[in-house]
């Protein structure tokens, strides 16, 4: 399992960076990214207090570790911006909380998130057919989430993703220890959303893609 959507104390996640890693690597997890809630106030401080770190306590647990930011209800106008903060102080990895229907998330993020080519759009909600495709144009992987609440759309993110042939990746947003779910659960939770097995395949190798390509 690759989990590329996790949170720690740094800011709703309830533990340590340190111990969040720890955790994944005992529950079999072969890479992860810490990806706390950011937007232009706190992207540099959260990189300053991950870069590096994570690759030492991810060698130490035997877990590839990817340092990221997820952009959450930063304006569309600005996530163009902040991704390039968020890069230019470390990221190996820039995901963006979508429009998910459980949140008042500005309308157009979608959209501003797809064409600023981030890593990954979130639980991006009610999407539309016209940025699927664009998303499929960008190489923006679009996430299934195991997370209540945000999983809600799930099934109509694997049928546009499906139709016109946008990538995907399965996260759990995980925020304590509970959420980071077994392979097994990911797998019902991905053919509950309407994914064939090979669909499901394929997102765990999409997900190994990204880690490698950051990692290169």
């Amino acid at each position: 399992m690759i989990d590329l959507h996790t949170h720690t104390f740094f800011s709703d996640g309830q533990l340590v960076p340190t111990e969040l890693i720890r955790r994944a690597a005992v529950a079999g997890y072969s890479a992860m990214a810490i990806t706390d809630h950011a937007d232009k106030s706190n992207t540099k401080w959260l990189l300053e207090n991950i870069v590096g770190m994570v690759d030492e306590i991810g060698a130490a647990n035997n877990i590839q570790v990817l340092a990221g930011v997820e952009l959450t209800h930063v304006p569309p106008q600005s996530i163009p911006e902040v991704m390039q903060l968020a890069r230019d102080n470390g990221a190996e990895i820039v995901v963006v909380h979508g429009e998910t229907i459980v949140e008042p998330v500005m309308p157009g993020t979608n959209l501003a998130a797809i064409n600023a080519g981030v890593d990954i759009l979130a639980h991006p909600g009610l999407i539309t057919a016209e940025e699927v495709q664009l998303a499929a144009e960008m190489g923006v992987y679009l996430e299934i989430t195991t997370r209540g609440g945000h999983s809600l759309t799930n099934g109509h993110v694997v049928k546009l993703a499906t139709q016109y042939g946008a990538k995907m990746v399965i996260d759990n947003d995980a925020h304590s220890p509970g959420d980071l779910v077994s392979p097994e659960m990911a797998h019902k939770i991905a053919i509950g959303a309407g994914m064939t097995y090979e669909q499901y395949q394929q997102a765990l190798k999409n997900s190994a893609d990204i880690v490698a390509k950051a990692k290169a």
